[in-house]
């Protein structure tokens, strides 16, 4: 042997590193998931049940894994001008964008529920955004504008005559090219502006009459997310006050419509997708229902991609538990592995709960939106949506945080995607209203509509009995919710305790026992953090049960 060159040393080897979480389905793994769909699925359900294990499979593929990363390693660029010194405010996006969008559009989750309207249909649609969040995020901003559009536009005769046939249309079609020589569309929505953010009637944007329903478009929109999408709906002020339009990339004579795409924003997530800042000068659009009534006209849209927010919050909270499981099932620390560390398992498991409670919680959610007929469930929807919105947002990025805290170093670099994860998290609770937004819309639909209250001491109604603490805890939310004195400063406390006392209801009925247990004596009990940090569950919760429905092996 040559002493000039050693023999490889132990240290060269790698070992004690959990293999890549790939090739393997999304939906099979997710017990609190397809018991969710069992439950809210209506007649669907056995159907859907079949139709997600082929997506799961597909989601948990080594190629969407990979096409996820290249997108968001490769964000979007910004055309301004052609060759010939033209205006040409394009976006270009790497191919796999493209892919990722096709796939999306190809299964309904752009308009599915509404090109098929039977029973369950939203909670098909649901259940397959929430597994593909677990996946890549940035495709689903316009995928979730394009659903929520609907019912805006569907009063509208001319409007939807025109465009609900591209709109449901099951073809991605990527060519910048008019909406009338397209095999499918996508749509946006602008609202924000930079001196108005959420009070959108500080905005300064101007509509100025052309002919019958044609206004000229003059102002900005400092969000305008998406911007290849074909159409929009914006608000602006017209002579009746603020207003809705929906504004066309092209005007019907195959011009580009007069929107400028002035930067693309660099975002802290979300890379994939393009947001940008826009002005139009003397853009064409077309008023949306009555001048001055663009508030509640463009709220609808709003509503429905609140929901989305909560599902795709719920689908990331269990994509970094499901990391932070499979990584504890292989790393091995002090003699034994993670996963068999008595304080490692609390982490774990309370991990498992949270994500089991988002997942019912926007589940029953989605079930709500399909109920369109329903006085109650219409109820339920009005002031269940914005605090599910605001508290499965909310828990978002600490469950990243703590999930990263498992893998440890691994978690943080960008070679895996804990550190997208985590990028992405805090933005559903900014897009569509952020957390105070939310909280008090809470009050406003219980101020204005007071069988809220009603409906909702009915959804919780059929747990009560089954355990102290729950029932404690749903006395002091009524008192809480009639106690008018200071009751806008108490809102976010307010909007959490909805959401928990319904995620609570829910697992009292539908989920083991020892879910139930663990979730009411660290959330719900007097001694809890009413959902603080994570890993303090009583000792003598089910760790074993609770991890093994969170990770079967």
């Amino acid at each position: 042997m040559n002493p000039t060159h050693p023999p490889l040393l132990a240290t060269h080897d790698v070992f004690n590193q959990a293999p890549e979480l790939v090739d393997y389905n999304l939906y099979a793994h997710n017990s609190a998931l397809q018991e969710a769909v069992a439950r809210e699925g209506a007649s669907l359900a056995k159907q859907t049940h079949d139709w997600l294990l082929e997506r799961g499979g597909e989601l948990g593929g080594r190629q969407m894994l990979e096409w996820a990363a290249q997108a968001n390693k490769s964000p979007p660029t910004l055309k301004l001008f052609d060759n010939g010194g033209n205006r040409r405010d394009e976006v270009e996006f790497h191919p796999t964008y493209h892919e990722l969008m096709s796939y999306l559009k190809r299964h309904g989750a752009s308009a599915g529920p509404w090109a098929n309207p039977v029973a369950g249909a939203h909670v098909r649609r649901a259940a397959l955004y929430l597994l593909y969040a677990e996946i890549e995020d940035g495709t689903l901003c316009p995928t979730t504008m394009t659903y929520a559009v609907v019912p805006a536009i569907v009063r509208d005769r001319p409007l939807a005559e025109e465009w609900l046939p591209r709109i449901y249309s099951l073809d991605y079609d990527k060519r910048f090219l008019p909406a009338a020589q397209k095999r499918g569309v996508t749509l946006g929505m602008g609202l924000t502006e930079k001196q108005g953010g959420s009070d959108v009637r500080a905005n300064t944007s101007r509509a100025e009459l052309i002919s019958g329903r044609e206004y000229s478009i003059v102002g900005h929109k400092w969000f305008f997310s998406a911007p290849m999408c074909d159409a929009f709906l914006i608000l602006a002020h017209s002579p009746g006050g603020l207003s809705c339009f929906f504004l066309p990339r092209w005007t019907p004579d195959g011009r580009l419509n007069d929107i400028r795409i002035q930067r693309l924003k660099d975002k802290m997530g979300d890379k994939s997708n393009a947001g940008s800042e826009v002005e139009f000068w003397g853009a064409r659009a077309w008023l949306v229902g009555e001048e001055g009534r663009g508030v509640p006209t463009i709220l609808e849209m709003g509503t429905y991609c609140r929901l989305d927010c909560a599902l795709g919050t719920a689908g990331l909270i269990r994509q970094a538990t499901s990391q932070a499981l499979h990584h504890a099932h292989y790393r091995s620390a002090f003699g034994k592995l993670l996963i068999a560390q008595p304080l490692m398992k609390n982490v774990l498991a309370d991990l498992a709960i949270e994500s089991e409670a988002a997942t019912a919680l926007a589940m029953r959610l989605a079930r709500a939106f399909d109920a369109q007929t329903d006085e109650a469930e219409s109820l339920l929807r009005r002031v269940l949506t914005p605090a599910a919105k605001y508290w499965i947002c909310k828990r978002g990025p600490a469950v990243g945080g703590e999930a990263m805290e498992v893998l440890g170093g691994n978690g943080f670099i960008e070679e895996g995607v804990m550190a997208r994860i985590y990028r992405q998290m805090p933005l559903n609770s900014i897009w569509e209203g952020s957390g105070n937004v939310m909280c008090l819309d809470v009050l406003r639909a219980m101020g204005k509509r007071p069988r809220c209250l009603e409906v909702l001491a009915a959804e919780v109604a059929p747990a009560l009995g089954r355990d102290a603490r729950f029932d404690t805890f749903v006395g002091k939310l009524k008192n809480g919710l009639s106690d008018a004195q200071h009751i806008e400063t108490r809102a976010r406390q307010l909007t959490q305790d909805i959401a928990l006392a319904v995620q609570g209801a829910l697992l009292m009925q539908f989920a083991p026992d020892y879910v139930a247990e663990a979730f009411c004596a660290s959330r719900l009990a007097e001694s809890s953090f009413g959902g603080g940090s994570f890993g303090n569950l009583p000792g003598n919760s089910n760790f074993d049960a609770l991890l093994k429905r969170a990770w079967p092996q």
